[in-house]
C-alpha cells in the first residue's frame, strides 16, 4: 500500500503539505490509472511485476490520516512492511527525497496520527523536501501555501524519482530500495 498524505479540497490542491497527493497523482498519470472515491479516501490499484499496488489518498485530512490508512491496511490485508507513506518534510531542502524505514513523527501531524492509530512507527516513509523558506511564525502559511512556478518546475524534475522509488519499494522491498536510491 502506497499512501500519499495531503488534505482534500480545492484550497489545498498543489500546496506544499499535499506533496503526497501530488506524487500519487503523477504516479497514476504515468501508469494510466485513475483514482476512485471510496471509504476514507481516493483509491487506485495498479499491477506491476506480479505485485498489486494499492494507492491511497486519505480523505480524512492530514491530522486523521491514520484512520484511513488503518482501514485500508485491514481491508486489503496489507502487512506493515508493505506500507509506504509519502509526505512533505520541512527539514529537507526543496526537492530532496529521502527514504526512512521507521521513525518518530518529527512534528508532522499526518505521521503523528498514523503512529497513534497503528500503535507503531516501523513503516517505511518517503520524505519529500519542501524547504523551510519562511519567517518566524509563518510555518503554517508556508506549508499550506501554493508552489511558485519555479518550485513547480523543480518538482516536476523530481517526480520521476519518487515514482521509481514507489515501483522499487513494491517489487524489491524497503531495504534494497533505500540502498538503491540513497543520495539521489
Amino acid at each position: 500500500m502506497i499512501a500519499g498524505l495531503g488534505n482534500i479540497g480545492d484550497e489545498y490542491q498543489h500546496t506544499r503539505h499535499n506533496i503526497g497527493f501530488d506524487v500519487l497523482d503523477a504516479f497514476a498519470k504515468a501508469s494510466n490509472i485513475c483514482f476512485e472515491d471510496k471509504r476514507y479516501g481516493a483509491v487506485a490499484e495498479w499491477k506491476f511485476k506480479g505485485r498489486t499496488f494499492i494507492l491511497l489518498k486519505p480523505s480524512t485530512y492530514m491530522n486523521l490520516s491514520g484512520k484511513a490508512i488503518h482501514y485500508w491496511l485491514q481491508k486489503e490485508n496489507v502487512s506493515f512492511e508493505n506500507l509506504l507513506v509519502i509526505l512533505d518534510d520541512l527539514a529537507l531542502p526543496l526537492g530532496t527525497v529521502r527514504i526512512k524505514p521507521k521513525g518518530s513523527d518529527g512534528g508532522h501531524n499526518g505521521l503523528k496520527s498514523i503512529n497513534e492509530v497503528l500503535g507503531r512507527q516501523d513503516y517505511t516513509r518517503v520524505r519529500f523536501g519542501i524547504g523551510n523558506e519562511f519567517s518566524k511564525g509563518r510555518q503554517v502559511d508556508f506549508v499550506l501555501g501554493k508552489w511558485s512556478p519555479e518550485e513547480m518546475k523543480l518538482l516536476e524534475t523530481r517526480m520521476p524519482l519518487a515514482i521509481d522509488i514507489i515501483k522499487s519499494f513494491g517489487t524489491i522491498g524497503a531495504q534494497l530500495t533505500m540502498t538503491q536510491f540513497s543520495n539521489k
